[in-house]
């Protein structure tokens, strides 16, 4: 007997009525049927699908049928407001059912009551806006208020964190927006929402949404590919700049509020932040990920985590001297004791089942300690919540086919797969093109001729690209050089919010955006507007990334070839999104460019052309001017 959703996503289902230039997808309707029957028999299933493919409505259709209780975790807070807002409305219209959904996010996206009424000037000048807002609104999502950009310094000063949250201690707590979502959540026949809300969960028990996981019968993930890095995070410790002097301005603002000026731990507060630039200046001025030995073994380095951990060790003792004043102040006691826990923890044996390291960034750092087996973290929290179907789903989870990789990294070894390739016609919707007379990636002459090798693409495309970069210093060597060399609008990822680029990008028309990791995915841009997709070089971890090298040194010790089942199947995957950027609708073309002479000249190089998606392949520029020039519109998209 036919699946019903595949039926109803067929040619002469209701989508066809509904939504103009709907065209039935076989793949779309195969996967609708696997869900449909996973839903019903549960179990653990690994569905690779294609872009364009149409997996949301494949996975949508069944779990709103399926008349059971249905999670629905997607990569990030936007793609979580598309499916909510946009996807889930028409597909229930089309269905005619209306079972109740919910939308819950972290508590970072709520306007947190207590803190707003204890904002002061330095939350800026959005505050006025806040204010007026709360007094209207009924769920507190900071997506509603439109005019303060994300980025504005007063959305810090309102909104609450896992670590400054007074919890049921609160006296806002009964009127909570995030507490109030939650039950929202726990009564919802599909709740929607996103990998890290889901791992906080998984790996703190929050309360209100540790409720929610062992009521739900199915659980689906979207952009399935990123959980097992979203794990790591979640399944360590960290400790960062910011936490320590978001906590120094909550206590400054507890301190003046209490009227305790001039006791002890206003000093202590001063330090705290002073501590914390120490460290990051003793840390040095390049960004990028450091090992714990020897970062922590060079002298100023190891002066300055010695004097956070006594600064903190200080401050919490002053502060357990002053119990029982207020909570706000209770709590910045914990905070302390907490962060103490934290560094004491990372500074401790790096070796074993967890590796320390230290993230330097342009203005701060994050101390770390990732497990270096996240499977088995993972299976042991899913181990608790057994009996349910899981479905993890992405259009990049396979390696030329092959799942092997994917499985390991969360344990998944006894899952069932399947895989749709993309609908999409790219023998004649695209081309790809790999520059001849290009050095290896770490020649000193790279840069030179890699500028060389893209102005003749980037003229016969007429600007429209992406250009994709693996580092940020590649990137910014090439942001000086190429707007002398084109007479297109360069934009640079970082010189604006993400979201405005984009935006900037599709007004333009003509425009060449330079991005690195943030832009190889999630990012969706159909149309003449995004017509050439580059990337500098195959996207390879850093060899020195302390994490990398952890599990390398593991997979070893196992007997295992880390280059053949660590690095390179990460490394074809990351590519495969990148790629996937180019082609995003029925009437696209355009050109991938793959700068990288590796990809034909190194053995490896055929496991990622085998991954891509079937296009003609050449190294002559003028079939590439040649492919462009018989475009049937050059005009800009909307």
């Amino acid at each position: 007997m036919p699946a019903r959703s595949a039926e109803l996503l067929s040619a002469e289902g209701p989508f066809g009525a509904l939504l103009p230039g709907f065209q039935p997808r076989s793949g779309q309707q195969e996967m609708a049927a696997v869900v449909e029957a996973a839903l019903a028999r549960g179990g653990t299933y690994l569905l690779e699908s294609g872009t364009g493919t149409g997996k949301t409505f494949a996975y949508l259709v069944p779990a709103l049928l399926s008349r059971r209780r249905v999670l629905i975790s997607t990569g990030t807070r936007h793609l979580q407001d598309q499916l909510f807002h946009r996807d889930l409305p028409l597909v229930r219209t089309a269905l005619g059912v209306h079972p109740h959904c919910a939308l819950l996010k972290g508590r970072g996206n709520y306007l947190c009551l207590h803190r707003l009424a204890r904002a002061g000037a330095e939350a800026g000048p959005g505050l006025d806006r806040v204010r007026r807002w709360a007094e209207t609104t009924r769920g507190g999502d900071v997506a509603e208020l439109e005019g303060v950009p994300e980025d504005d310094p007063v959305w810090p000063q309102v909104t609450s964190t896992s670590d400054n949250c007074l919890g049921r201690r609160c006296e806002h707590f009964d009127h909570c927006h995030v507490y109030r979502a939650r039950q929202q959540a726990l009564q919802a026949d599909l709740v929607v929402v996103n990998h890290h809300l889901f791992f906080a969960d998984l790996a703190l028990r929050e309360d209100g949404f540790g409720e929610l996981l062992p009521g739900v019968e199915g659980v689906i993930f979207d952009e399935a590919h990123q959980l097992p890095e979203v794990a790591s995070d979640f399944f360590g410790t960290t400790l960062g700049r910011g936490q320590l002097t978001a906590l120094a301005r909550d206590l400054r603002l507890v301190l003046a509020r209490e009227k305790l000026k001039a006791a002890g731990p206003a000093a202590r507060v001063d330090a705290l932040e002073r501590l914390a630039a120490d460290l990051r200046l003793a840390l040095g001025r390049a960004p990028g990920r450091l090992p714990w030995e020897a970062a922590a073994a060079r002298p100023p380095v190891r002066r300055a985590l010695d004097d956070l951990r006594r600064g903190l060790a200080a401050l919490a003792e002053d502060l357990a001297g002053l119990a029982g004043r207020s909570e706000d102040l209770d709590h910045c006691a914990r905070r302390a004791g907490d962060y103490l826990g934290r560094l004491q923890e990372i500074d401790g044996d790096g070796r074993g089942a967890a590796v320390a390291w230290v993230e330097v960034t342009a203005q701060g750092f994050v101390l770390r300690r990732t497990p270096v087996d996240v499977a088995g973290a993972y299976q042991a929290r899913l181990g608790e919540a057994a009996g349910k179907t899981w479905i993890y789903t992405s259009a990049t989870l396979a390696v030329g086919g092959d799942f092997d990789f994917f499985r390991r990294r969360l344990g998944l070894e006894e899952a069932d797969a399947h895989a749709w390739p993309s609908p999409y016609d790219y023998q004649r919707q695209a081309l790809l093109y790999i520059p001849p007379g290009l050095p290896e990636p770490a020649s000193p002459d790279c840069h030179a001729a890699l500028l060389e090798a893209v102005v003749p693409v980037l003229e016969a495309s007429g600007g429209r690209a992406f250009f994709l970069f693996t580092s940020h210093r590649a990137l910014a060597r090439m942001a000086e050089d190429l707007p002398d060399r084109i007479p297109y609008p360069v934009l640079v990822q970082g010189s604006q919010p993400r979201g405005r680029l984009l935006e900037a990008f599709r007004r333009q028309g003509d425009a060449v955006l330079l991005g690195t990791g943030s832009f190889w995915e999630g990012v969706d841009v159909a149309g003449p507007v995004l017509s050439c997709v580059i990337i500098d070089k195959l996207p390879f971890a850093t060899p020195g990334d302390p994490v990398l090298q952890a599990r390398a040194r593991a997979l070893e010790a196992e007997g295992g070839n880390p280059f053949w089942t660590l690095q390179l199947p990460a490394a074809v995957l990351s590519l495969k999104q990148g790629a996937g950027r180019l082609i995003r609708g029925d009437d696209d073309r355009g050109v991938l460019v793959l700068c990288d002479p590796r990809l034909l000249s190194r053995s490896y190089g055929r496991r990622f052309l085998d991954s891509l998606p079937p296009m003609p392949l050449t190294r002559d520029i003028q079939r590439v001017r040649a492919f462009f020039a018989a475009a049937p519109h050059r005009e800009a998209g909307p």
